[in-house]
């Protein structure tokens, strides 16, 4: 029986495949549209917080690929895919994380003199600023990306909804439910906000779209035997 599932985010091409290749059809579109501003970066920063590949983008459209060479910046970022998307572009990547929590105690315990620039989208989350403010940590913020919903209507009963976000799953939410579709969610704090609204959650082992998919298999693999 072939299970279909719905991505509230764009797949590429070879994670389709990995949907594709275990008899899963998948939907998808975009539940959050991103748009990139153009703020200047402060030039007195040299160690810059990462905390999604957005704000890597957002940096390097902002900074262009030369001066992002020339100036040696030291980057400490949340998620593997964060860091590669540094790393491939020459910055060197001092800490790496899976959570902004995580990241902000190790920004106090072992980064406590130094100044930080923390890169964000409008809709960011609050760990990190407030945990360096509360532990006196010298930062600066700068919104670099802006989060609009995108919001769309699905007729479909799908077997699993794909949520990579908490402003993904309120974005679809405003226009649908999740019926007896069982949430995947990339991390804790996605699964935190699909609990407003369901139990029936199942989280990836790591924060990446890959390990989301490959719960959706393990997942309805069982279902539809």
């Amino acid at each position: 029986m072939s299970m279909t599932v719905l991505s509230t985010k764009i797949l590429t091409a070879s994670q389709k495949a990995i949907l594709t290749n275990a008899n899963i059809k998948a939907e998808e579109y975009d539940a959050i549209n991103i748009e990139y501003l153009t703020p200047n970066i402060d030039p007195d920063f040299k160690n810059i917080i990462f905390t999604s590949q957005n704000t890597v983008k957002a940096f390097l459209k902002i900074m262009g690929p030369q001066n992002v060479k020339k100036n040696s910046y030291s980057a400490f970022c949340v998620g593997e895919k964060t860091k590669s998307v540094l790393e491939k572009n020459g910055i060197n990547v001092m800490e790496m994380t899976n959570y902004g929590a995580e990241l902000a105690e190790i920004l106090v315990n072992k980064h406590s003199n130094e100044t930080f620039l923390f890169l964000c989208g409008d809709k960011r989350r609050d760990e990190i600023p407030s945990y360096l403010t509360k532990h006196k940590v010298a930062f600066k913020e700068q919104t670099v990306y802006q989060n609009t919903p995108n919001h769309l209507t699905f007729d479909t009963d799908f077997d699993g909804i794909l949520f990579f976000s908490p402003s993904g799953i309120e974005s679809f939410i405003a226009r649908n439910n999740l019926k007896k579709s069982v949430a995947f969610c990339i991390g804790t704090t996605t699964a935190s906000e699909a609990e407003k609204h369901t139990k029936n959650i199942i989280i990836a082992q790591k924060p990446t779209i890959e390990s989301v998919l490959e719960r959706v298999i393990d997942t309805l693999k069982i279902k539809s035997n």
